[in-house]
Order: C-alpha cells, then sequence, then structure tokens
C-alpha cells in the first residue's frame, strides 16, 4: 500500500524550509480579498450541505448553471472521484501530474499512458473509459492545442484539469469553448496562493448528479467555500491580472539563470520550470538539508529532474549559490 501514498510538492515530513521551490502555488500570494474572505468564514457551523449559493456563483462566472457544478475537496479528491464515477481505463499522456495514475491505482483500473496527442486519441477508442489532460501540463509546461482537446472531450470522458491555467496569460475563453464536452477541473487555491485552503470544482458538460452523490457529506468547510466565492470577485480577478507578469518575469529570470549553471531547463507558460540536474532525488535530499525545498521528479517518471517554482529574486540567488555547491 506505501506505492499508493500521495507524493507532492508542497509538503513533507521534516521541518519547514527556508525557501519551497516544490509548490507552483503564486509566489506573490496570498492575494489580499481572497485571504480576508476566508478568515472571515463562520468555521464554527455547518456549510450548506449542497452548497446551493457557491455553486450558482460559480456557474455563473463561468456561463452555466449549477446544475454543471461539482464542488470538491481539492483536485486530487475530484480526480478520485471522477475515475470511480466512469467504468474503464484511465488514460494519460505521460509524464504527468501522478495523481492519475494514483486514482487508478486505488480504483483498481487499468492505466493507459501515452506519450503523444495521437496515441492518447487511440487509447480513448482502444481503452474506453476516462482521459485525463493536464492543461498546461505538470511537470513539463505543455500546452496542447485547442483542435486537440476538442477531439479528446469528442471522442470519450475527457477531464481537462486546469490548475495551472489561471497562471498564464492565455484567452480562458477560447480555451473554455474548446472544452465545451469535457470536464473542466478548476483548483485556484494555486493561482490565489491558498493552497493550504483544499477547495475544487469541476464545471460538467452535462448535469451529473451521481457525481454530486458520491462525494462525502459535507465535502468542504466554510473555509473553502468562502475561497471559491471570493476567487470569482472581481477584486481576486484584477489582484491576479497584476500579478501575472511579474511573476512571469520571475520565472524567466529563474528559467535564465538555471541555464548558466548548464542545465536542460523546459519552461512552463505559468509557474514552474523543469530542470535536468542528473538524479534528481539526490539532488532534492542535499538541496533540503540546506533547508531548500524542491519537487523531486521522479515520482512524474523523470528521475533526472526536478521541478522548481518562480520565486522573488532573493530566494532565486539562495538557490542557485546552493544548486552550484551540491551539483
Amino acid at each position: 500500500m506505501d506505492s499508493f501514498l500521495p507524493v507532492h510538492g508542497g509538503t513533507d515530513a521534516g521541518a519547514e524550509p527556508i525557501h519551497d521551490f516544490s509548490s507552483n502555488a503564486n509566489c506573490l500570494a496570498p492575494c489580499r480579498p481572497v485571504l480576508e474572505a476566508v478568515r472571515k468564514a463562520d468555521v464554527s457551523r455547518y456549510p450548506d450541505p449542497h452548497y446551493t449559493r457557491l455553486r450558482e456563483r460559480l456557474a455563473a462566472h463561468h456561463g452555466t448553471t449549477a446544475e454543471h457544478v461539482v464542488v470538491g475537496a481539492g483536485a486530487s479528491e475530484l480526480i478520485l472521484r471522477l475515475i470511480r464515477h466512469f467504468a474503464g481505463a484511465v488514460q494519460q499522456i505521460a509524464p504527468t501530474f501522478s495523481e492519475y495514475a494514483r486514482g487508478a491505482a486505488l480504483s483498481r483500473r487499468e492505466l493507459v499512458s501515452v506519450d503523444s496527442m495521437p496515441r492518447f486519441l487511440e487509447a480513448q477508442r482502444r481503452h474506453p473509459g476516462i482521459g485525463f489532460v493536464c492543461w498546461p501540463n505538470n511537470p513539463t509546461g505543455a500546452l496542447y492545442p485547442l483542435d486537440f482537446i476538442e477531439a479528446t472531450a469528442a471522442t470519450g470522458p475527457l477531464v481537462l484539469d486546469l490548475a495551472y491555467a489561471p497562471l498564464c496569460e492565455l484567452n480562458m475563453r477560447d480555451l473554455e469553448r474548446a472544452a465545451g464536452n469535457a470536464y473542466q477541473l478548476y483548483s485556484p487555491n494555486k493561482a490565489f496562493g491558498l493552497t493550504g485552503v483544499r477547495g475544487a470544482y469541476v464545471i460538467t458538460p452535462r448535469p451529473e448528479p451521481d457525481l454530486v452523490a458520491q462525494a462525502p457529506s459535507w465535502v468542504i468547510g466554510r473555509d473553502a467555500v468562502a475561497m471559491l466565492e471570493a476567487v470569482t470577485e472581481p477584486a481576486a480577478l484584477h489582484w491576479l491580472a497584476q500579478a501575472l507578469p511579474r511573476l512571469h518575469r520571475w520565472r524567466m529570470r529563474l528559467t535564465a539563470r538555471l541555464r548558466e549553471l548548464g542545465l536542460e531547463v523546459q519552461e512552463s507558460p505559468a509557474s514552474f520550470v523543469l530542470a535536468e540536474v542528473g538524479r534528481g532525488s539526490q539532488v532534492s535530499q542535499r538541496l533540503r538539508e540546506r533547508g531548500i525545498r524542491v519537487r523531486d521528479a521522479t515520482s512524474f517518471g523523470l528521475p533526472r529532474s526536478i521541478r522548481v517554482s518562480a520565486q522573488r529574486p532573493r530566494a532565486q540567488r539562495v538557490l542557485i549559490d546552493a544548486l552550484r555547491a551540491v551539483l
């Protein structure tokens, strides 16, 4: 059962690091209006078990109706629930987020892992089930074309994992139109910098009352309700729009400095980069001993790499000095 344990970048059992490059949360966060809404939440009481107002607000934000909104305790919980909701195989384009494979293993489902868009479409036809596409992909940063998203959503049940899409300077409306037949998974706590508040949601292509009913009772608390309501408000959206240009400058600066060390780097359009360092686990451990946490990419199937999030320039200088010492 140890192989089923979650492996993520923002946490471990050690002391809190001085600098955390392992989580892809927006380093300019937390977003003040969202944080204030969470702090004001009355957590002494249960939330509405049907999340009526929340689902209506999220539906209005996405131009749909509340019957198309499914609320969950973070993206990982919804990934597992979606896998269990659909019979058949789990398809993915590797390397990608490890929770898709973990959900398949926990649910005793066949995992069909391919390495290209044409093979993914073929896998959907040959191994009916549910497919997952992370956009942009974690950890490579790949942006799959919109015509591919539209084709895969039409071929079979598709979950489009949009955890990092709000961190990209992209036209979300074009993406959402292309993904109209997909299950669009949103976890805004990364973009707004409150990853410790566990709340996410799915916009479904058709009403899915059974998918809603499969959740535990009161699947999220009032703090997560407050967060999900607040991220749709103009103040939060304005804050994010103002933050992205600076965040992207820092990501490009990080990429340049890693390449100056002679490392091969894949840059995403969001908040992270993937750097090949030789032995990801060993380098990650040696950095951890120096109070720096990075994401060992072994769980993605990339044992030679680490994933590093964009942080403030001072923290980047500390990371580069440490990498120069341990490589």
